[in-house]
């Protein structure tokens, strides 16, 4: 039984809070569902609707053990989206709609992304015949896929109708997808400190300088600048086992520079 405080829903609205719902959902399909596959759970186990068929004139047949996704999406819609409506009567809210538009977006990453593997059978490999079997997409694509989607998400109105709509209203003629991750509430500004929202910006924060990724310089540190100082480590090195019965070591100094936001 899973106990009634074991997920506490965020009403941020931002969409890093919709990238969080997402990629928690997402994580959780993929988790059970593994587990289903390697025979850890005694609840499911692979496909059972893929044990059979395929097309005998492309030469090729089901067989292994596919991913059963059916059961892991089941769980995941139970597991997160059940305490939300509970708290909030069904979906009453925007914000809880959203939440569970954003829970769904990352189930249905992962069913997107879903692939066919197959194996080769033949006389020295020639592959008269094949066996295949769908599995997951490792976790690494599907947060991608998910981190694609924040970058592009969609604002919507907070005012819930009938479904969800768009905030701009020229724009509300085109449909929301199920994999779109939607916000309400725009982003506060990370990079300053604000104590009140729990933000400790990036002040101080050590960067790379000569990367272009996020611990570059040049994004973690908002445009500001950063510090260079130098900084001294002095540790052991170059030692040996002297008989009988030491280690000598030599005392090696560097000297490295370390950037900071300013």
């Amino acid at each position: 039984k899973r106990p009634s405080n074991i997920f506490v829903p965020c009403f941020a609205g931002t969409k890093e809070t919709a990238f969080i719902y997402a990629v928690t959902s997402a994580g959780l399909v993929h988790s059970v569902t593994r587990s289903c596959s390697a025979g850890n759970m005694t609840e499911c186990s692979c496909d059972m609707n893929l044990r059979h068929g395929g097309s005998a004139s492309e030469g090729w047949h089901w067989g292994g053990c596919s991913d059963d996704i059916h059961y892991g999406m089941s769980f995941s819609r139970k597991f997160l989206d059940v305490p939300v409506k509970n708290i909030t009567g069904k979906s009453g809210s925007g914000l809880a709609a959203m939440n569970l538009h954003n829970n769904e977006a990352g189930r249905q990453a992962v069913a997107k992304l879903m692939s066919v593997d197959c194996r080769c059978h033949g006389v020295s490999g020639s592959c008269a015949v094949k066996t295949c079997w769908k599995t997951m997409s490792a976790f690494e694509k599907i947060g991608r896929f998910l981190k694609d989607k924040y970058e592009n998400s969609i604002q919507i109105s907070d005012r819930l109708k009938k479904k969800l709509r768009r905030k701009e209203k020229s724009q509300r003629k085109i449909p929301i997808g199920k994999e779109d991750l939607l916000y309400v509430n725009k982003s506060p500004n990370y990079c300053v400190e604000d104590q009140k929202l729990g933000i400790p910006g990036t002040q101080g924060r050590e960067c790379n300088r000569t990367s272009e990724g996020p611990n570059g310089c040049n994004l973690l540190c908002c445009g500001r600048g950063y510090n260079t100082h130098v900084v001294r480590h002095v540790e052991r090195c170059e030692c040996k086992f002297v008989w009988c019965c030491y280690v000598r070591c030599r005392r090696c100094e560097t000297m490295t520079d370390v950037h900071t936001c300013k």
